[in-house]
């Protein structure tokens, strides 16, 4: 049951956070509105099953964790908060001048996901279920290491799912190749799956220790399956294009 619960979450969540944030301009103050409202609700539903350690309790964590997780994401991808820099990369930049350029397109959205990372961790410091914060964390945690990868270079650097108003940070992608960092960042994404399978394991059948593992070892392996799909020549658009929307061809070049 963790395991479906959250390929479904994670299937249907992410199609709808394409579906508002390839909309019009137009609806993305609501769309920020919607996310916040489900973001603060999710940090009530932490702080009310932080308390109790019941498998019903870890559930509710984990949706809290993942509705403040929506909220970033819905303010990230329409803009709202990415960084101070919001135009293409200078060609002419290698190096660290190029990542520091780079980081500031996003620095805003990192800032705000480590800080209230913190403020997860502190809120279930001692807590009976710390599920919120540990999904919140290890979710920050793929995203920073599928960007650097994706600043470095990837084998394939698809860019499907990146809305039309953040387009100019494809500019910002290293070059097409494998590397070491992918590789590496691969294997220990599957080493940390596997140890969170093996907790599941030896916790007593049902119990909120199982499900609680069972939920971070599905996350996890999911996780590992996007970074996977960052060396493979796989298309955003085949599990998700049912969410974007219609994207008109581009008008013909004039021979005249």
């Amino acid at each position: 049951m963790p395991f479906f619960v959250t390929v479904a979450i994670w299937f249907i969540a992410t199609g709808l956070i394409a579906w508002a944030d390839n909309r019009e301009s137009a609806t993305f103050s609501k769309s920020v509105a919607i996310g916040a409202a489900g973001g603060i609700l999710g940090l009530v539903l932490i702080l009310l099953a932080s308390v109790s350690a019941a498998v019903g309790a870890v559930y509710v964590a984990f949706v809290g964790a993942l509705l403040v997780w929506a909220w970033h994401e819905i303010s990230f991808l329409t803009g709202a908060v990415a960084g101070p820099r919001r135009g293409p990369a200078d060609e002419s930049l290698t190096g660290v001048a190029r990542f520091r350029q780079a980081s500031a397109t996003v620095m805003h959205h990192e800032v705000a996901l480590a800080l209230t990372a913190l403020l997860l961790i502190s809120l279930a410091w001692n807590a009976p279920n710390q599920i919120g914060a540990t999904v919140f964390v290890l979710l920050f945690g793929l995203r920073l290491t599928s960007k650097i990868n994706l600043f470095v270079g990837v084998p394939n650097s698809t860019s499907e799912m990146l809305p039309d108003q953040l387009a100019y940070l494809k500019t910002y992608f290293g070059p097409n190749r494998m590397t070491v960092l992918l590789a590496a960042s691969i294997i220990a994404i599957g080493a940390v799956t596997a140890w969170f399978g093996a907790l599941a394991l030896a916790a007593p059948v049902g119990s909120a220790e199982m499900v609680g593992a069972s939920l971070l070892f599905t996350l996890c392996l999911l996780g590992a399956l996007e970074h996977l799909f960052l060396a493979l020549p796989f298309r955003d658009g085949m599990l998700w294009g049912w969410a974007l929307p219609k994207r008109k061809p581009a008008a013909p070049i004039s021979q005249n």
